[in-house]
């Protein structure tokens, strides 16, 4: 079952990718957001979708809730590309794991000279 949950995951990354990055026309929703992964839980009914954006804070809220608003789109393109039998209800978390790593390497490197 978990190796089964893991695929789900990596499929349903992928194809949020890609509905972010060609089907959502909102122009809040920029060039600087990553797909950074899926998290859904055993029973399929709800998915997390991690999300990395690069801007600002006000840039950031934008765009956090301009995905918020086309979950039930992406949720949708997602029911007609994966083959499940119940379609997850998805929800957009926003994920700074990136730029954390990003401050902490440039901590380093300040330290280091």
């Amino acid at each position: 079952m978990k190796t089964r949950l893991i695929r789900i995951n990596d499929e349903i990354t992928r194809v949020v990718a890609d509905i972010v990055r060609s089907e959502l026309s909102d122009p809040r929703i920029g060039a600087v957001v990553s797909v950074l992964g899926a998290e859904t839980t055993q029973d399929l009914k709800f998915c997390k979708i991690r999300i990395s954006i690069f801007g600002d804070d006000e840039k950031k809220d934008e765009t956090m809730e301009a995905l918020r608003r086309a979950a039930g789109f992406v949720r949708t393109r997602v029911a007609q590309t994966v083959n499940l039998r119940q379609t997850p209800e998805i929800s957009f978390v926003y994920d700074d794991s990136i730029e954390h790593g990003m401050r902490m390497r440039k901590l380093i490197e300040d330290v280091n000279k």
